[in-house]
């Protein structure tokens, strides 16, 4: 339960860009939708940061060894911020030309531009509080993200609210608040980090051959989400092709999409913390059950969330923006999304428990796999030149549907037979 409420807190502030740059106009609303794909890619290919951190604390705490467990979140917070201010960098000064190979135009482009650059400043806070969550999943304290991200998103919508209407910056206003509200968050993670390391006699310099370790251990990791994040930029590039209305609401049936999934991603850290630590300990019986168990708790949720949001569709859209076509085209989206809920909470759960086993590998691999079963789908969508309405329900089928089964095949596979539990304190997450 605390995973979730620290899980949630990532996608609510997305929904509260979406809420206050929403009543701007389409044109902003688009412009922050496609800015927001390519930001999120960015953090989401380096998500293992926070994934490989959680397996390797885990195991190194269920065989007894917490200097180790600090000493290995120490460097992966470190790989973060090396990261982090390369791809700040990157990012502002080749805003203009990434959003243009995003399809956009006009006022679209010119905001999306603006969003995307404001955003840099907090891009390497937000990959520093991967990896220190991470770190304290790892060990087991899911608390204090919670504390850390409810404060956080307090923060960052009253900053947002501010700094567009107060201060009449527009989106640029949404990202700097963002931003700033991210950094509050980093600070606080680098301070208790420490604490404990320091508690523990570990040494707060990071150590070069643990640092090549985590980038190691990432690679397989970063391949797997570079499959779900190119199958995302697919999406978004069809919807860009159907017209700003159904860019923009793509963009808001996402924005719940991603809400949803982090909160059922919050059983697949519970799978990623509690799998690691058991196998550490080389209790595997465990390892089983657990899983067992949380796959019933992932397609149980997973039906009373499509319930619930099937109930919401019709009246979603009024909270996010006063485009008639708009509303009507994310209802149809929010429907389909309703569906394929039960799959999703599968998904997302097996997920996890294979991260925290460290079967990366085969993550990867089946990825991409996915990848290949999910374009077909995406290219009739775009080749039926269909738009509004019928545009996005035909998109959501194809992801939400399509996309997600063909997830839930090979992970169900792999899960069935016992090859990924493989036990011992050193043998990591992320390892072949």
């Amino acid at each position: 339960m605390p995973a979730l409420g620290a899980l949630i807190a990532e996608p609510l502030f997305l929904l509260a860009d979406s809420a206050i740059v929403g009543h701007l106009g389409v044109p902003q609303l688009a412009g922050v939708g496609l800015a927001s794909t390519v930001l999120q890619t960015a953090v989401g290919l380096m998500v293992f940061l926070a994934y490989s951190t959680t397996g390797t604390v885990a195991r190194f705490l269920g065989g007894n060894r917490q200097g180790d467990a600090l000493a290995a979140g120490r460097d992966g917070i470190a790989l973060a911020i090396l990261l982090g201010v390369l791809l700040s960098a990157a990012g502002y000064l080749f805003a203009p030309q990434l959003c243009t190979a995003m399809g956009a135009t006009g006022d679209v482009h010119r905001y999306a531009v603006d969003y995307l650059r404001f955003s840099m400043p907090g891009l390497t806070a937000m990959l520093v509080v991967l990896a220190a969550t991470g770190v304290l999943r790892g060990l087991q304290d899911t608390r204090t993200p919670l504390v850390v991200a409810t404060a956080g998103f307090a923060v960052n919508i009253g900053l947002n609210y501010l700094l567009v209407y107060g201060f009449s910056l527009s989106v640029a206003g949404s990202a700097l608040g963002t931003s700033i509200a991210q950094w509050g968050m980093a600070v606080f993670y680098l301070i208790a980090v420490a604490r404990m390391a320091r508690a523990q006699g570990v040494s707060l310099r990071p150590a070069i051959s643990g640092i090549r370790a985590t980038a190691h251990v990432g690679s397989w990791l970063m391949l797997r989400t570079l499959s779900l994040r190119a199958a995302v930029l697919a999406t978004v590039l069809v919807a860009t092709a159907q017209g700003p209305e159904s860019l923009a609401a793509h963009q808001l049936v996402m924005t719940v999409f991603t809400f949803l999934a982090f909160a059922l991603d919050a059983l697949a850290i519970a799978a990623q913390a509690m799998i690691g630590k058991e196998l550490g300990a080389g209790d595997t019986l465990l390892a089983r059950a657990l899983t067992r168990r949380m796959i019933l708790w992932g397609v149980g949720f997973g039906v009373v969330t499509g319930a619930l949001l099937a109930l919401v569709a019709p009246v979603a859209g009024v909270l996010f923006t006063s485009d008639a076509g708009v509303q009507q085209a994310m209802t149809a989206g929010l429907w389909v999304l309703a569906l394929s809920q039960p799959i999703c909470g599968l998904v997302f759960v097996l997920d996890g428990v294979l991260i925290g086993a460290g079967d990366a590998r085969y993550l990867a691999l089946t990825g991409m796999l996915n990848l290949a079963a999910y374009l077909p789908l995406l290219i009739w969508v775009h080749a039926a030149g269909l738009s509004g309405r019928g545009g996005i329900a035909w998109l959501w089928a194809a992801f939400a549907l399509g996309y997600m089964s063909a997830r839930a095949i090979t992970l169900s596979w792999r899960t069935r037979r016992d090859a990924w539990m493989v036990t011992g304190a050193a043998a990591g997450s992320g390892s072949d």
